[in-house]
């Protein structure tokens, strides 16, 4: 059981590692042929990635079983529209050097999720839980006030574009990769309309005529699942808590990688933001730490 374990909390730390890392490096490269287009192949190759997984570890009949709920359906269509919403504005804050303010999204969305948890399912608060959420709600509170454009306006959507994501896949309680295979097939009409658009006004990078680009963009899908798979896997093997610790690996090496490597502004007003949500993560993490 203790080998079990120590595996979760490995493959959950590579999949934070892999998110927060290897993602930020990979999606930021690819910047150059524009946010817009590179969200599109991100829903593209998710799509084709998962269609192939879900071939390899034969699960095909958990994805019938599913499309056959006309709730399931609904739920993932609205989980579909968050994931996108997600995916569409972390690629734009990577395009447009806010990753900082998206990691604010990331270390905020754990505690977020946990006030979710309490308006939507009843779950209870102790009085350190309450004291984390109140604390980012001041950290908000307090950007918005020295001045709106200080508002981490894109970490926000992320924070809270995740949390109500996380919040309906956990009403339905379905099969992570086969979910998100059926919320990437919602979006793919319109990814592949847009495909078709850039394509026939010459905007399209990736051309047959250009193999190792083609290749490189198409390692967007794997880049979104791989780490899922790793979590997710994590997750199964030593339970929320500790991986709820582990996350937080994500927006710390987004932070590095936002100040120290990509050299993005950080005004005195985030840092005061930045303190109480770094106080508040700590508080939260020995919560978790202390009930697990």
């Amino acid at each position: 059981m203790n080998k079990e374990f120590n595996k979760g909390l490995l493959l959950a730390g590579f999949g934070s590692f892999w998110w927060g890392f290897i993602g930020v490096l990979y999606f930021e490269y690819l910047t150059f042929i524009g946010h817009f287009e590179l969200v599109v192949h991100r829903c593209l190759w998710t799509s084709f990635t998962l269609l192939i997984t879900t071939s390899v570890f034969s699960k095909w009949s958990i994805f019938f079983n599913i499309i056959q709920n006309k709730k399931n359906l609904l739920y993932l269509f609205i989980s579909g529209f968050l994931i996108f919403i997600n995916w569409s504005i972390w690629i734009y804050a990577v395009a447009t050097e806010r990753i900082i303010d998206a990691s604010f999204g990331y270390f905020i969305m754990p505690i977020l999720s946990v006030m979710l948890g309490y308006f939507f399912f009843n779950e209870k608060l102790n009085k350190k839980r309450v004291i984390s959420i109140f604390l980012v709600l001041i950290s908000i509170l307090y950007l918005l006030l020295v001045s709106i454009k200080a508002l981490p306006w894109v970490g926000l959507i992320v924070a809270f574009s995740w949390g109500f994501y996380n919040l309906i896949r956990k009403k339905i309680n379905i099969d992570t990769d086969v979910g998100l295979l059926i919320e990437s097939l919602f979006i793919l009409p319109f990814a592949t309309m847009a495909f078709y658009l850039i394509a026939i006004n010459n905007f399209n990078d990736f051309e047959l005529s250009n193999p190792t680009m083609m290749l490189f963009i198409f390692l967007a899908g794997p880049m979104t699942v791989i780490p899922l798979f790793l979590y997710v896997r994590g997750v199964e093997l030593c339970g929320l808590g500790p991986t709820g610790m582990i996350f937080y690996i994500t927006p710390t090496l987004q932070f590095i990688l936002g100040y120290f490597y990509y050299g993005e502004l950080f005004s005195i007003s985030k840092l005061v933001s930045f303190i109480l949500i770094w106080i508040a993560v700590i508080i939260y993490l020995k919560d978790l730490y202390e009930t697990n």
